[in-house]
């Protein structure tokens, strides 16, 4: 009998990859001198027409990684200079919170594109007791419309149409609730925790592949003559470059705003000269105007919530309430794989007969999650859980009756559940594109941890950026997460759709932070999460399932190719990971295949048990590292 995952870890993928990959996934990372390199592509017909859901943003190459171990303390975030920044506050005597606003503030200048003061983020904190779940989710203003994103035909305008310019523009809600936290979680004074990236934003930092990458790809950024200053050369005659790998970028208004909030707080960003500059560019902004007032900004506040917790297994499994469907997305692929063995959580099984059976079921388990997904999951000030509570869709028996669905053939698009029995109280919605994000997992010297997710939406959000009424070069993008709200208020019976934008609301997210205790001892074991849009449920949900089920460390979990399906008939299959044999046996079983760059960006820390401190593992389809002592 071999644990579900380990058979899809040691009998299915190293056949399907390289073999120096096979190696580093069966072995160990000790391995240690075999870079990873992807299979050759196989050659596919044209893909399908599939929702931007996929490949959210686009890839920058393909790193090796080796696992890493720490025996005080780590930091693991997407970029060198943020993890560095953040170890940097844990060797002065900060707390794992103290180093998360260090990460968050170099981020958002080494990585606009993913992240940033002018987006939100989810936070899970624990100090060895209650995890408490941190919502720093940015909102609808106060007049913004159900029907903002629908032209005056009726229909909806696509995702390009909707993102670049102030329509998009939700409150930004980083800020408030890392000064929120800190007030609970910090050591080190607040000012302190901006030093790094103050410095970094005067001084300079080299551009970096990924970030020439990504302003190469995503289109309309010269637009703003904000953000075409600061990321672009002119070349003469009217033209401009990119910023080239290696050229030095510097933001002085982006120093200018953090000195401001270092010394003021996160109040000299919600009000004052910040927030009026915020307002003007969203409201004056020439492609589509948005409705942020000065008064949406003061009004922000930050939610504590209870973090959902559940026990699996040996494990106890912690992530985000709503408006996050992360944690119970994640949750219900483990646990309809497990009902699917007549257990809780994935652990025996008889080998599958076919080698892509685990696949499929994986697929599958997908379909009937992101049902629900769209269904039932909203703001919770806003939406009602099904069956009385959001744990009503983790239930045993109701996995188990959903589980019973999935049959030898792909169901191609699956319906929603209903928890409990409960009356479907909400119209079926689409799913929602979302797309760029960024993670944070950090583990201080005290054992403090945490696990951050954190963003600005699309690629450099709405293309739209801030110089904090400093009238310096640079400034802040801010984000265009309001296009995570459904665009159709309702379905086609005319029923009310959970996730519709309403003034006030949270819009639904996929970021899916999570912390990881043994069940019986309490002790932490794991912190994880990923950037990925929609695919962050699938990303996070490999990670965890090959390292709570499969056994594996970090880094080997993190290199595993990813695979997905959003329900519908598309199932997408990271590009270059998987054989033609494989790829033709999921087609005979009904799916639509897609190969797509799937360009997840993994951080996890898990505790070593055998040798003490921590082991750590970052993404190698991004320019994530792990930095500690």
């Amino acid at each position: 009998m071999l644990p579900w995952f380990t058979h899809l870890l040691t009998h299915l993928f190293p056949r399907l990859f390289s073999p120096c990959l096979a190696a580093l996934l069966v072995v160990s990372a000790a391995l240690g001198g075999c870079a990873l390199q992807p299979a050759a592509p196989v050659a596919t017909e044209p893909l399908p027409d599939v929702s931007p859901a996929v490949a959210p943003e686009a890839a920058s190459g393909f790193q090796a990684r080796r696992l890493s171990r720490h025996t005080r303390f780590a930091v693991a975030a997407a970029n060198p200079l943020a993890a560095a920044a953040g170890a940097r506050i844990l060797r002065e005597g900060g707390s794992a919170l103290d180093a998360a606003v260090a990460v968050q503030a170099v981020l958002g200048l080494v990585e606009p594109q993913s992240s940033g003061i002018g987006g939100g983020a989810f936070l899970l904190h624990w100090a060895g007791s209650d995890v408490v779940a941190w919502d720093g989710r940015e909102t609808a203003p106060a007049a913004a419309s159900p029907r903002q994103f629908l032209q005056p035909n009726g229909r909806t305008m696509n995702l390009a149409q909707a993102v670049p310019g102030g329509l998009s523009v939700g409150v930004p809600g980083v800020l408030a609730m890392l000064q929120a936290a800190h007030r609970e979680h910090g050591v080190l004074p607040w000012a302190r925790l901006f030093v790094p990236a103050i410095e970094l934003a005067e001084q300079g930092f080299a551009v970096s592949p990924r970030l020439h990458a990504l302003l190469l790809d995503v289109p309309g950024l010269q637009a703003d003559k904000q953000v075409r200053d600061l990321f672009f050369v002119p070349t003469g005659s009217g033209t401009w470059r990119p910023l080239a790998v290696g050229e030095r970028l510097r933001n002085p208004a982006y120093a200018a705003v953090l000195r401001r909030v270092a010394q003021e707080g996160a109040v000299a960003f919600y009000t004052g000269p910040v927030a009026r500059d915020v307002v003007l560019r969203v409201r004056t902004d020439p492609r589509q105007p948005g409705v942020l007032s000065e008064a949406d900004l003061a009004a922000y506040q930050p939610k504590r919530r209870q973090a959902l917790c559940n026990e699996v297994a040996q494990w106890r499994v912690c992530g985000m309430p709503p408006p996050s469907s992360g944690h119970l997305a994640v949750m219900q692929l483990g646990g309809l794989l497990g009902a699917l063995q007549g257990t809780d959580w994935p652990r025996g099984a008889a080998t599958p007969p076919d080698d892509e059976l685990a696949l499929h079921h994986y697929l599958e388990a997908s379909r009937l999650a992101f049902a629900d997904r769209a269904m039932h999951v909203g703001d919770p000030d806003f939406v009602a859980p099904p069956a009385g509570g959001w744990l009503g869709l983790l239930d045993s028996g109701y996995l188990q009756q959903r589980a019973r669905l999935i049959g030898p053939r792909s169901m191609g698009t699956a319906k929603a559940g209903q928890p409990g029995g409960a009356p479907l109280a909400w119209g079926q919605g689409s799913e929602q594109p979302e797309h760029g994000t960024s993670h944070i997992s950090i583990v201080d010297a005290q054992g403090r941890a945490l696990a951050m997710t954190t963003t600005v939406e699309a690629g450099f959000g709405a293309r739209l950026m801030s110089d904090g009424g400093t009238g310096l070069p640079g400034g802040f993008l801010l984000n265009n997460q309001l296009t995570d709200f459904n665009f159709e208020p309702a379905d086609a019976q005319g029923r009310p759709v959970a996730n519709r934008l309403e003034p006030g609301k949270r819009p639904r997210s996929s970021m899916s932070p999570t912390l990881v205790f043994d069940r019986a001892s309490g002790a932490l074991r794991m912190s994880l999460g990923s950037p990925g849009g929609a695919a962050i449920i699938h990303f996070t949900a490999k990670t965890l399932l090959a390292m709570t089920s499969g056994g594996m460390d970090p880094q080997s979990a993190i290199d595993l190719p990813n695979v997905g399906s959003f329900n519908g008939p598309v199932s997408v299959l990271e590009q270059g990971r998987f054989s033609p044999e494989v790829i033709a046996a999921l087609k005979a079983r009904g799916h639509v295949v897609v190969l797509d760059e799937l360009t997840s960006g993994i951080q996890a820390l898990q505790a070593d048990t055998r040798q003490g401190g921590w082991l750590g593992g970052a993404d190698p389809r991004r320019e994530g590292t792990v930095v500690g002592d």
